[in-house]
């Protein structure tokens, strides 16, 4: 029999990685992200939320990916807490949000989870802005609106962010126990980066390449746009004011051996995301 210092080591289990696809009617578009996804990240599990669309979106997602139906649409923040939720009841411990436009590429995708976990960052956003030879082309009005935010962002936390409206982000699992219970609505990006430093969370941003838009339509319009930039420019002052998750649920970030005390222990967080298997000729849906 083999005494203990003669056992052999245990293999620690792989990384558990979640690619989230928020979608509003993107029918035209969402079976090639998430079959793109598949080919390029095979280690990678995929969940498609579908914040209420109105088109065939839903039957288009390939019949073995989870698919969250939400009962109406609720907007990109209720659609990405959705997702981290699923995440951190299911144990992942790396959850990337890719947007099922077509806009994000999944080759980039590794490239952002390399560096969350070399460079000890708890969330990495993908600029489209960073570096030289983008490719990547704004409006007039949108590039304005992404200098007022920079320099907001920049005054009120110290953080420099080239793109902090992009959704093409990777989280660790601190990050995702904090969204799992608390995530801003509408247009959450600019806000999270705002309360994550508050908070404490490391962030860091990588350039990559992003394709423009090909089939439906942004959900900015010129006037939304206007009306968007004077009511996040709002909301990141009044975020000073408040407790950037609620207190008592997620504190500051712990060190993270006290984080991964037991890799695949699911996250406390309430909530019914139960994930069925296929039934014929649909999509498995989560219980919401």
């Amino acid at each position: 029999m083999l005494t203990d210092s003669k056992r052999k080591p245990q293999r620690k289990a792989p990384r558990r990685y979640l690619a989230i696809v928020p979608v509003f009617n993107e029918g035209a578009s969402v079976r090639k992200v998430v079959d793109r996804l598949r080919r390029a990240l095979p280690d990678f599990d995929v969940l498609v939320v579908d914040d209420g669309s109105t088109d065939d979106t839903v039957r288009q997602v390939p019949a073995d990916v989870p698919v969250v139906s939400l009962p109406f649409n609720l907007g990109i923040g209720g659609a990405m807490q959705t997702g981290y939720r699923f995440a951190a009841l299911h144990g992942y411990e790396v959850a990337v949000q890719v947007d099922g436009d077509g806009q994000h590429r999944p080759s980039e995708v590794r490239r952002l989870v390399e560096t969350l976990l070399d460079d000890e960052a708890d969330l990495v956003v993908g600029s489209r802005f960073l570096g030289e030879n983008t490719g990547y082309r704004q409006t007039s009005v949108r590039k304005f609106g992404a200098w007022l935010l920079r320099a907001l962002i920049r005054g009120l936390s110290g953080q420099y962010m080239s793109d902090c409206t992009s959704g093409f982000r990777a989280a660790n699992r601190r990050v995702i126990r904090a969204f799992a219970h608390w995530y801003p609505e509408d247009y959450p990006e600019p806000e999270v980066v705002l309360l994550l430093k508050r908070a404490g969370y490391r962030i860091a941003e990588i350039p990559v390449k992003m394709r423009h838009r090909r089939t439906g339509r942004s959900s900015i319009s010129l006037m939304r746009g206007v009306f968007y930039m004077i009511k996040v420019s709002v909301c990141l002052v009044l975020d000073l004011a408040r407790e950037p998750w609620p207190t008592g649920k997620v504190g500051q970030p712990q060190p993270e051996q006290e984080i991964y005390k037991d890799d695949y222990r699911p996250e406390p967080v309430s909530g019914d995301l139960r994930w069925d298997p296929p039934a014929a000729s649909r999509p498995p849906t989560a219980h919401v």
